[in-house]
């Protein structure tokens, strides 16, 4: 279907018909074609575009992940100030198991009273602790004042007993302004709410849903855990009760069993995170909004048997953006829904379409669903009765994706390797900090791999438009040149592993390069592809690199005392940087090309050096630097003194047969001389 605003009458019309006969059960596609073709200045020419989208939208559904489920009783905590709690209550009670937490400290300035008639369960204190996610937030709260609210029976008696004024309406007593006449605890003997001697109480509760009225949020990361609201009413803030009422409609729906895709697939095998607990790359913990990824570099409390060294992901924190697994150097992470190989499939056809049509410079411009495609909308209507606007070009062609962060630097190389003259992402206001600065760190890379070959212009580029009012901006970004394209498009599609797709859309671009290179240089941040240089001067063969590299692209020889290095192996990740106990490696964010991209494909030695060999049966063991360390550190040792220093130089098995040898000649001449010798 080639419209989309009607696409809710289409659904509706194919429900009601289900099973009817003569009816075609497959799922309807839709397609937007007015707004990104139709309704633009160049509209004329935008046949190939509009026949690219089409062919885009036939391709079947992709295959089902798994799904992370939530459960929600509908257990709500309100926290906040006592007045703003009791609001939301009140719109909230009816349909949640509402519990207030009073914290007039942290928002409502001490201002309020509590209700006479206790609707729900009401607290008071300070959140110390609030973890967790939809159905499973986990709050702690301490409370030191004297009195207990979920003790507190409202009578009021404490309010009249009190000579200072020191109790009001929000039942707590100010600290401040009390003189230890004790008259509020006599009166309040027979509920016990009052207690000047009871240790502050903490109260740990599990809850399904959060609203926090108070003026900083619990959760200071861009993306916030579903099911917590956070709307400041505070004094800095007022209330906005659009706001407010839009987080009750949605807390409100929060009740029953909901699932959602598992967004991410991790092969801890491919993760260079960290080994023996020295950590290299952590892209995508940085760059994770939610707080979803953590490491799990320690080995420390896990079995032998268990793995360890990479990192733990938290599928109900994760929201799908994707950004870790475009910063993922080995592909440990990858995007399931849809994968690579689904979405590879998709730009193939997109493009591979647009040029049997006619099309030329083909630039994809890659938007979210949500807040993309509604400023797609715009734009498209903005040119229909605004000759100023130009709307969207004939030439290029929107990709609508879960999130802009989830398509990264292989799918970007498969679309110019397929044809595409550039690639552009589309930031809106969904983006956080941590997302642009990754997908710009990738496009560095991806532009200065192209560059480097000779393609001339810029072939990636991200357009920051957060709303409508930025329709002049992204209709003039639109609007920008075309770089140059590959001379032969590959009809090659992007591979479920991340390096395969890497290594065969770089060699399909080096082979028809304008400019052929032996090396391209990257830059530093980012990069995925490098070399490791070695001080030969430094280094020991100790081979703690071999054992550090997660991705073998280090190796030893057990021939000789040799460190070999297969460049096409190496994501930079710094591990053996980090390991290496002379500080002899260093790394180089580079792409080698030469000899048609075989020789970062063959191993290399970097360093070698003659064995050394035990002094007593000449077998190599070591190397003369090893030696000649282990003879410096040990020679204080009182176990390595005068000829035993000569046991170092020895191989283990000699060095054992000669221990045992010393020690006995010391054993038998100490045997007084006339006693038997058996």
């Amino acid at each position: 279907m080639a419209c989309t605003q009607e696409s809710r009458l289409f659904l509706d019309l194919n429900a009601e018909t289900a099973g009817a006969p003569n009816t075609d059960e497959r799922p309807i596609h839709f397609v937007n074609l007015r707004e990104t073709g139709g309704w633009s200045r160049d509209a004329k020419a935008a046949t190939p575009k509009l026949a690219a989208l089409i062919a885009a939208a036939q391709l079947p559904d992709v295959q089902p992940v798994t799904t992370v489920p939530y459960r929600s009783a509908g257990r709500c905590l309100v926290v906040g100030g006592t007045d703003a709690v009791q609001s939301a209550a009140v719109m909230l009670r009816d349909r949640l198991d509402v519990t207030l937490l009073v914290d007039d400290a942290a928002g409502g300035g001490g201002e309020g009273s509590l209700a006479q008639q206790r609707e729900q369960p009401v607290f008071a204190g300070r959140v110390t602790r609030l973890q967790g996610w939809l159905g499973a937030f986990e709050v702690q709260w301490a409370s030191s004042n004297p009195i207990d609210l979920d003790l507190c029976t409202r009578c009021n008696a404490c309010l009249d007993a009190c000579p200072e004024g020191a109790i009001d309406f929000r039942y707590q007593i100010d600290l401040s302004r009390c003189k230890g006449h004790r008259d509020c605890v006599q009166v309040c003997d027979a509920a016990g709410a009052i207690d000047f001697h009871r240790a502050p109480l903490v109260t740990d509760e599990r809850f399904d849903l959060v609203l926090d009225l108070r003026e900083v949020p619990a959760f200071s990361q861009h993306q916030p855990p579903q099911g917590y609201f956070h709307v400041p009413q505070g004094p800095r803030h007022a209330a906005d009760p659009k706001r407010l009422f839009d987080a009750v409609l949605q807390l409100r729906e929060l009740v029953g069993t909901f699932d959602k895709p598992k967004f991410f697939q991790y092969q801890h095998r491919l993760c260079a995170h960290s080994r023996n607990e020295q950590i290299g790359c952590t892209a995508c913990i940085d760059v994770c909004s939610t707080s979803a990824i953590s490491s799990d570099a320690s080995r420390k409390g896990k079995a032998k048997t268990e793995q360890a060294g990479g990192i733990v992901v938290e599928p109900h924190l994760c929201v799908g953006c994707g950004a870790c697994t475009t910063v993922c150097p080995s592909g440990a992470l990858s995007f399931a829904y849809p994968g690579p190989v689904d979405q590879g499939r998709r730009l193939q056809r997109l493009l591979s379409t647009y040029a049997r049509a006619g099309g030329k410079d083909a630039a994809l411009l890659i938007h979210s669903e949500q807040a993309g495609a509604r400023l797609l909308d715009d734009l498209g209507r903005a040119a229909r009765v605004d000759r100023a606007v130009q709307g969207v070009p004939a030439r290029v062609l929107p990709v609508a994706v879960w999130h802009t962060a989830s398509v990264g630097l292989d799918l970007w190389l498969s679309a110019i390797a397929q044809g595409a003259s550039q690639v552009w992402v589309l930031l809106t206001a969904e983006e956080a900090p941590e997302y642009r600065a990754a997908l710009a760190e990738q496009m560095a890379v991806a532009q200065a791999l192209l560059t480097g070959l000779g393609y001339a212009g810029g072939h990636f580029k991200l357009i920051e438009a957060r709303d409508a009012r930025d329709l002049a901006t992204l209709d003039a970004a639109l609007r920008s040149p075309p770089a140059q394209a590959v001379a032969q498009p590959t009809a090659i599609v992007a591979q479920a592993d991340k390096r395969a797709t890497l290594d065969l859309m770089i060699d399909h671009l080096s082979a028809h390069a304008p400019v052929p290179a032996d090396v391209v240089a990257l830059p530093k941040k980012g990069a995925p592809f490098g070399a490791v240089v070695v001080d030969t001067a430094a280094c020991t063969l100790c081979l703690s690199c071999v054992g550090a590299c997660p991705e073998n692209a280090l190796a030893d020889n057990p021939e000789r005392p040799q460190l070999k290095f297969t460049e096409k192996n190496c994501v930079q990740c710094g591990l053996c940087e980090t390991t290496c106990p002379e500080g002899a490696i260093t790394l180089v964010p580079r792409l080698l090309l030469a000899d048609e991209g075989r020789a970062r494909r063959q191993p290399r030695v970097l360093h070698e050096v003659e064995p050394f060999r035990c002094i007593r049966c000449a077998k190599p063991f070591g190397t003369l630097k090893v030696i000649e360390n282990m003879m410096a550190k040990l020679s204080a040792h009182p176990a390595f003194q005068g000829a035993a220093a000569d046991r170092l130089k020895m191989c283990g098995d000699c060095r054992v047969i000669d221990l045992h040898s010393q020690s006995n000649e010391v054993r038998i001449s100490d045997v007084p001389r006339g006693t038997p010798r058996y």
